[in-house]
């Protein structure tokens, strides 16, 4: 299908449908890590297992960004959703004939990651051929307001159905979200932006990623700020991926009391879904980011400071950190929509994911040794310290504070940037 106008309905229609393909994920995932935690209690384990999980989406996502602007996108997203439920199927197999390990659970279900680094890309790919200029800002926002309110669906329905019901029975749920989600991807229809281009020069994966790349480093400061959310991945692995055990072993918690938790964590996620979404655009989008990533090193510093059992202290410092993730991806994703052409939005997505997650297999395996060695709330005080550090460094040494990035500027073909579209402060 040619490119002819933007398609905002049936954007909001496929939508919808992912939003339970996502509710159907995260029930999942808070059932298979918890399982992790009651079979082996180790930290090094539950590292071992977010860095199997993101690996995939670490090497394949710059590969998958050059291909995802070559195929048909709808095809894209359905195979790969049907990947990912089979995959889900597999474990499911292995449950009920009560073969499961740990290791073959962890790898298995690390290749949910291989599915979802050419899926989240290219759902992010189509954003800009579906959405008007004018309201990418505040859709970016709401989309992390609903994904809030699922995420807190997700844990809460998790713990409720891990208490009654086995573990075969319960991944059934992403089989059954799966099959809701499709429904309208099958119905509406994606633009295309490829088929003229296809016409005009050969296939060639180097020159494709090489235009990615260029694409990134010519928008004014984006690489400095990927390097900096990068870095605040990194410290912020240890929050997620020892939470459970940080819940259990720290505070003598049980799934609920993690439920709980993680509720109030999507609870935040929501409140600053709503902030960001209150406005229609950010016009300092580079101290919305800096300030977010301060306050999240706060919340991190008060979840670890909490007393013994004291879920709800816990709770809030994930909520402070959860409401500034929509505020920092929000306005660094709208940075990159606005500024990047939509036939390159592929490649520079991916570029962009792979970046900011391939620090996140590192933090997972430092993560449980340096628990084992210096405890789960020193490591947690001392990641929150250096991340607060990292953006009192950025804005010192680098001259990111300087740069406005003006609304609707947009990249042209040759990725040529007229620098005074971009105004600087002394």
């Amino acid at each position: 299908m040619e490119p002819t106008k933007y398609n905002f309905k049936g954007y909001l229609f496929f939508w919808s449908g992912q939003l339970f393909s996502l509710l159907g994920s995260s029930i999942i995932h808070f059932v298979i890590i918890w399982w992790l935690t009651i079979v082996t209690g180790d930290p090094i384990i539950l590292g071992l297992a977010n860095f199997f999980g993101m690996l995939p989406l670490i090497i394949l996502s710059p590969i998958a960004g050059v291909f995802i602007d070559k195929w048909n996108r709808k095809s894209t997203i359905f195979i790969f959703d049907f990947l990912q439920a089979l995959i889900t199927f597999w474990l499911i197999i292995l449950f009920f004939l009560g073969c499961e390990s740990v290791l073959a659970i962890i790898l298995i279900n690390s290749l949910r990651g291989i599915c979802q680094a050419f899926h989240f890309p290219t759902v992010k790919a189509i954003i800009p051929l579906m959405i008007p200029k004018d309201k990418l800002s505040r859709m970016n926002a709401i989309d992390y307001l609903f994904n809030g309110i699922v995420q807190i669906a997700g844990p809460a329905v998790g713990a409720i159905l891990n208490s009654i019901l086995p573990v075969a029975v319960i991944l059934w749920v992403d089989i059954i979200t799966f099959f809701i989600a499709i429904i309208p991807l099958i119905l509406i229809k994606i633009p295309s932006i490829t088929k003229n281009e296809l016409k005009k020069e050969h296939f060639s994966f180097f020159k494709d990623f090489k235009l990615g790349i260029n694409g990134l480093k010519q928008v004014p400061g984006l690489l400095i700020l990927l390097i900096l959310i990068s870095v605040a991945n990194f410290l912020s692995i240890p929050y997620g991926t020892l939470l459970p055990l940080f819940i259990k072993a720290n505070h003598f918690g049980n799934e609920l009391d993690l439920a709980y938790v993680m509720i109030l964590m999507q609870i935040g996620m929501i409140s600053g879904a709503l902030i960001a979404s209150s406005k229609k655009d950010w016009k300092k989008r580079v101290l919305v980011i800096s300030s977010g990533i301060i306050i999240s090193a706060l919340g991190y510093g008060l979840s670890a400071v909490s007393p013994t059992r004291n879920y709800f202290l816990i709770g809030i410092g994930g909520m402070v950190r959860a409401a500034m993730v929509p505020l920092i991806n929000t306005n660094f994703l709208t940075i990159i929509q606005l500024h990047i052409p939509p036939e390159k939005q592929g490649k520079v997505m991916s570029i962009v994911v792979s970046l900011a997650w391939a620090v996140i297999p590192l933090g997972s395996l430092t993560a449980g040794p340096l628990a084992a060695i210096i405890g789960i709330k020193m490591l947690y005080l001392t990641f929150a310290l250096l991340e607060l550090l990292s953006v009192i460094i950025t804005l010192i040494f680098t001259n990111i504070r300087s740069i406005k990035y003006e609304t609707f500027y947009h990249i042209e073909e040759s990725y040529t940037l007229d620098e005074s579209k971009y105004q600087s402060t002394p």
